[in-house]
C-alpha cells in the first residue's frame, strides 16, 4: 500500500521519469561499454589462462602461458626493452616540446589562432596510417628529408634501415604529433595570474628564472595528467612501428604492440597474446600507480589538495 502511495505521487513519477530519459541517453555509451570493452577485458583474461588459437578449440593450460613468457620468450625482453626506450625517448620528448611550443602560441602575436590550429592538426589526424605511410616515405634513403640534407652537403642517412637510429624515427613521429599536450599546457599558461610575473619582475626576476619559479611549478597538475596520458599511450604503440617499419631492421623497433599483434593474429596464439597483453597491463598499471605516488613530492596545487 505504501510503495503504490510513493508510486502515485507526481514527484517520484517526475523523479523516475527524468532517470529513464537521462538512462536512454547513455544507452549507447553503456552497451558499447559492455560489449567492445568489459567484455573484451574479461575473456581476454580467462584466455590468457588457456591455449586459445583460431585453429583449435582452447583447453585450460594454467599459468604455463605466464611461466613461458617470463622465463623462455627471449624476444619477450628484447621487445620490452625496446618499448621502454621508445617510451623513455618519445613521452619526454613530445612533453617538452609541446610545452615549447604552448609559450609561443601563448604570447600575443598576429593571427594567433590559425597558428594555434595548424600546430594541432596533426594530433587530429593521430597514429593513422596514412600518416605513418607519409612518415615512411620522408625518411626514406630516397625521401625528402635526404634530399633536403643532400642540398646541404650532407651525407644521406639510412633512417629507417640503419638498426641504431630506425627507434628515434619512429620515436619523432610520435613527437610530432603533441597537438593535445600542447593545449592543455596552453590552458594551464592562461591561468597563470600575470600578478606572479608582475612581481617576480619587481623582484629582478628574468624570464628563465621566472619559468622555473613560476610557470613550471604551476603546470605540474597538466604534467602530471599529460605524463600520465602519455606514458599510457607510448607503451600501446603499434601504427608507426607496423607500418613504417615493420618491426626491423633486426627487430630494433620491434615494440610490445607488433609482437602482441605477431602472437595473435599472424601465429594464432591467441592465449597467449592474452597473457602477453595483461603482462603490459600489469606494467602500465605499476608505473602509472609509480607516478601517482610520486606526485605529492613534485606536484603544485593551489588549494593545497593532492589525491
Amino acid at each position: 500500500m505504501k510503495v503504490t502511495k510513493i508510486m502515485k505521487n507526481p514527484n517520484f513519477r517526475s523523479k523516475f521519469k527524468s532517470d529513464y530519459v537521462g538512462l536512454l541517453y547513455i544507452a549507447p555509451w553503456i552497451i558499447g561499454f559492455l560489449v567492445f570493452q568489459l567484455y573484451p577485458f574479461i575473456t581476454s583474461f580467462i584466455y590468457s589462462f588457456t591455449d586459445l588459437s583460431l585453429l583449435k578449440t582452447p583447453n585450460f593450460v594454467g599459468l604455463s602461458n605466464y611461466k613461458n613468457l617470463l622465463t623462455n620468450d627471449k624476444l619477450f625482453y628484447q621487445s620490452l626493452k625496446i618499448t621502454l626506450i621508445y617510451v623513455l625517448v618519445a613521452v619526454p620528448g613530445k612533453l617538452l616540446f609541446a610545452l615549447f611550443i604552448a609559450m609561443i602560441l601563448n604570447m600575443k602575436l598576429k593571427l594567433i589562432n590559425f597558428y594555434r590550429t595548424i600546430y594541432y592538426m596533426p594530433s587530429i589526424l593521430g597514429g593513422s596510417v596514412a600518416l605513418a605511410v607519409l612518415w615512411r616515405f620522408l625518411f626514406a634513403r630516397n625521401g625528402l628529408v635526404n634530399i633536403v640534407l643532400s642540398k646541404l652537403s650532407i651525407p644521406a642517412i639510412d633512417w629507417l634501415g640503419n638498426p641504431d637510429i630506425a627507434l628515434y624515427t619512429i620515436s619523432f613521429l610520435t613527437i610530432w604529433q603533441f597537438g593535445s599536450s600542447m593545449v592543455l599546457f596552453l590552458a594551464g599558461l592562461k591561468q597563470i595570474p600575470a600578478e606572479l610575473y608582475e612581481a617576480a619582475k619587481v623582484d629582478g626576476a628574468g624570464r628563465i628564472r621566472s619559468f622555473f619559479n613560476i610557470t613550471l611549478p604551476m603546470l605540474t597538475p597538466i604534467i602530471f595528467f599529460n605524463l600520465i596520458m602519455q606514458t599510457i599511450n607510448a607503451f600501446q604503440q603499434f601504427t608507426s612501428a607496423f607500418v613504417i617499419t615493420k618491426g626491423g631492421p633486426l627487430k630494433s623497433t620491434y615494440l610490445y604492440g607488433l609482437m602482441l599483434y605477431d602472437y595473435g593474429f599472424k601465429y594464432f596464439r591467441m592465449g597467449y597474446a592474452s597473457a602477453q597483453s595483461w603482462i603490459l597491463f600489469a606494467i602500465i598499471m605499476c608505473l602509472t600507480l609509480l607516478v601517482f605516488k610520486s606526485s605529492p613530492y613534485w606536484t603544485y596545487y593551489e588549494d593545497g589538495g593532492d589525491f
